[in-house]
């Protein structure tokens, strides 16, 4: 299974979302720092889920990193996050 793929089931099962994306944007950062061959390194997740309403900015962005885990948050250089309820 891709990166890509283990961020999507990862999130989905932790927030239920309404709506969400998870867009490897690793080639347009070839040759940027962090690029590894064959991409699956630089993301950008687009995330609604009504959970995230009250929570702060900082919350947010908290919630998924411990949903995605220590591990698979180790293996990408960047994750570009759109969150909103």
């Amino acid at each position: 299974m891709n990166r890509a793929d283990q961020i999507y089931q990862a999130l989905d099962a932790a927030f239920s979302p309404q709506h969400l994306e998870v867009i490897d944007e690793s080639e347009s950062h070839r040759g940027h720092a962090g690029y590894q061959e064959g991409g699956q390194s630089h993301f950008r997740v687009v995330i609604r889920a009504s959970m995230f309403g009250e929570m702060t900015r900082v919350a947010r962005h908290r919630a998924i990193h411990a949903a995605l885990g220590a591990e698979l948050v180790g293996q990408i250089h960047a994750l570009a996050l759109d969150v909103a309820s």
